[in-house]
């Protein structure tokens, strides 16, 4: 057991592999279109409970742990923000997954979450949904928008990325100290 340097609770050491993408044109291709029944449900404001449930249910496989182990008080910090931006991906009214994005700038804009619940994962809608997103960050006077991925995230999460538009900025490895009372399951290849 690794104790994290401010000595006050259990943490597991994970290194991983961030790589910084950005995109400084809007999506010139067609649009994706989801499958019938599935939607883009944009401008939504979850609570707090609601937002950490987004956040485990996507963010679980791929060890999402920083707003999970934030404050109640600085998560409603966030989600009050002007230019906190927040959707969801439904099949008919079951939530499938959901996005971020930070707009406090409106010329550059940040994705800072995006993902599907586990059980819409490999149904063909994950190239339509990030087109959807990306349409709606190019919304207004955007100049760019960007994203970053990590060796934790889902394996093809990259090649998505670079499939829209993305283009790598530069790259970088750091270490966390995950706080053990998460319950997040790192896989032994990040651990430290």
């Amino acid at each position: 057991m690794i104790i994290d340097p401010s000595g006050i609770e259990p943490v597991t050491r994970m290194r991983v592999g961030i790589t910084f993408m950005r995109m400084t044109a809007a999506p010139a291709y067609p649009r994706f279109l989801l499958p019938v029944g599935w939607m883009l449900e944009h401008g939504v404001h979850p609570s707090i409970a609601d937002y950490r449930f987004l956040q485990d249910r996507v963010g679980r496989s791929c060890c999402w742990w920083m707003r999970q182990a934030a404050s109640d008080d600085m998560l409603g910090r966030i989600l009050a923000q002007r230019g906190t931006a927040i959707g969801l991906l439904r099949e008919y009214s079951v939530v499938r997954g959901f996005y971020e994005l930070d707009r406090r700038n409106p010329e550059d804009v940040n994705l800072c979450y995006f993902g599907l619940f586990p059980q819409a994962i490999g149904r063909g809608v994950g190239r339509a949904f990030l087109d959807g997103v990306l349409r709606e960050a190019w919304r207004g006077h955007t100049r760019q928008v960007r994203v970053n991925t990590s060796t934790a995230d889902h394996p093809r999460a990259r090649q998505l990325y670079l499939q829209a538009g993305f283009r790598p900025v530069r790259q970088v490895e750091e270490e966390w100290n995950v706080p053990d009372r998460l319950g997040l399951d790192i896989p032994a290849h990040l651990r430290v």
